[in-house]
């Protein structure tokens, strides 16, 4: 059976490495995507590919390149279903930290004993986002300034 340790590492190098189909390939179809803003249904694993592909845009954007995982609780739910808290850590390419965010997912063994997402819960990314692009936005202005 595949560690959560192992699958979240290798998350991570899919999203450093913009690997939007090893990113759709992670997730179970169909899967859900929730935040307090939206929810989202994916049945088909070419329109998730698709989602990914927007966030890489945006990480490329804003110069993502390094991402950390810190995995904060595991719950068992039963001996196939599980529930995973995950701090994810957004650098620049300089490693100098951009923002954090907190994840919890809701995860399944597959046949082949692969974990797969299967509901996604973002608990502050856009907060979280947010408070960076005005952190951003200030820097600009200082230096624009001369402060």
């Amino acid at each position: 059976m595949q560690s959560l340790d192992t699958f979240f590492e290798n998350y991570a190098k899919a999203l450093q490495q913009y690997d939007t189909k090893g990113l759709s390939n992670m997730y179970n179809i169909p899967c859900t995507m929730l935040s307090d803003e939206a929810t989202s249904l994916f049945n088909d694993s070419v329109k998730l590919e698709g989602f990914f592909n927007q966030g890489a845009g945006f990480y490329k954007q804003f110069g993502i390149s390094h991402v950390r995982q810190d995995i904060w609780t595991r719950k068992l739910i039963t001996s196939k279903i599980t529930s995973v808290k995950v701090n994810w850590q957004y650098f620049d390419a300089l490693q100098q930290p951009i923002y954090s965010c907190d994840y919890l997912y809701t995860m399944k063994l597959d046949k082949n004993n692969q974990w797969k997402i299967v509901v996604s819960v973002s608990l502050n990314e856009k907060e979280r986002m947010e408070e960076w692009q005005v952190k951003l936005k200030n820097a600009i202005s200082n230096r624009l300034s001369g402060h």
